[in-house]
C-alpha cells in the first residue's frame, strides 16, 4: 500500500483485459467474470488509497447500475457500499452532515452483506471521529447496533 500511481495503473490494465472479453450472457452465474463488478472493486481499491476523485466516480457508476430505468434496485449490496465510500469521501472534504446521512442510509438499507457494510462503515467511523467525539454521532450510533446485532 501507499502506492496510488502503481493500484490506478494495475486497475487500468486489468480494465483493459476486462474489455476484451465477451459480456457473459448471465452475469448473475458468479463463475463468469461480471464486468460490472469491475466498478466495485475499483471504487474500494481507490477509496482505500485515498484516491477520492477515482472512488467517487466509480461509486456513482456503481450506484447507476444497481438501479432499474424504473428506480429498482437491483444490486442493493453493491449499492450500500457505494453509498459508505461516498460517505467517506465526504467526511474526508469535511461535509460531517453528508457522510452522517449517507452513511445512515447505507445502514437502514434491508439487504446487508455486513462484513463489506462493517469494514467501510469502520473506515467511516474513522474519518468521522477525526472531526471530535460528536461529529457523525447518529451513524457511529448505528454502526454501534449493527455491529451488535451481528
Amino acid at each position: 500500500m501507499g502506492r496510488p500511481e502503481e493500484v490506478h495503473k494495475a486497475l487500468e490494465n486489468g480494465r483493459a483485459l476486462l474489455d476484451k472479453l465477451p459480456y457473459p450472457e448471465r452475469p448473475e452465474n458468479h463463475f463468469v467474470v461480471d464486468p460490472d463488478k469491475w466498478d466495485f472493486y475499483a471504487m474500494d481499491t481507490y477509496r482505500i488509497v485515498g484516491e477520492d476523485q477515482l472512488a467517487k466516480r466509480n461509486a456513482e457508476e456503481v450506484i447507476r447500475r444497481s438501479v432499474t430505468p424504473e428506480g429498482f434496485v437491483i444490486s442493493p449490496m453493491r449499492s450500500q457500499e457505494a453509498q459508505l465510500t461516498l460517505a467517506v469521501i465526504a467526511a474526508r472534504k469535511g461535509d460531517i452532515e453528508a457522510a452522517n446521512a449517507l452513511g445512515i442510509e447505507a445502514l437502514q438499507s434491508g439487504r446487508q452483506s455486513l462484513p463489506s457494510l462493517l469494514m467501510v462503515g469502520n473506515e467511516l467511523a474513522h474519518e468521522l471521529e477525526t472531526y471530535g467525539p460528536g461529529a457523525g454521532a447518529e451513524f457511529r450510533a448505528l454502526l454501534r447496533e449493527t455491529i451488535a446485532r451481528r
